[in-house]
């Protein structure tokens, strides 16, 4: 089945008190069988690691490789994220009260007839309402 992860699945990858073995398993899965992940999946990473460094969880030598770990595994770019942004996604923002970010991902997931991989409480109750296979599970 074709996989779509967010942010929140990513960071718990890189991040030391956020890991869950489910979230490691997830990544084992998309290191065998890749994943999608919209257009702004890489500047919202960014700007995380950004905030973490400003805040001094982290320091910008150690968020290289982090970072680099994610950019090795294989994960396809959506490149019809941004036509879709002001039609379906904002329309599904819009009914399910998500952020454009988050429904980004939703409209992907929707779109490729993929589960979704999110720790996102909002996010993952909007998908499974619309039909939407959500991990971890």
């Amino acid at each position: 089945m074709t996989l779509v992860i967010d942010a929140s699945v990513a960071l718990s990858w890189c991040f030391e008190d956020e890991r869950r073995s489910e979230t490691d398993a997830l990544g084992e899965r998309i290191i065998m069988e890749g994943a999608h992940v919209p257009n702004l999946f890489h500047l919202e990473l960014a700007n995380i690691f950004l905030h973490a460094e400003r805040r001094g969880r982290l320091s910008a030598a150690d968020a290289a490789p982090k970072l680099d770990r994610i950019r090795m595994m294989p994960i396809v770019v959506d490149a019809d994220t941004a036509r879709n942004a002001w039609g379906d996604t904002q329309l599904l923002a819009r009914a399910e009260r998500l952020t454009l970010y988050d429904a980004a991902y939703l409209e992907l997931a929707l779109r490729l007839r993929a589960d979704l991989a999110t720790l996102d409480s909002d996010l993952a109750a909007a998908a499974r309402r619309r039909g939407v296979v959500t991990l971890p599970g």
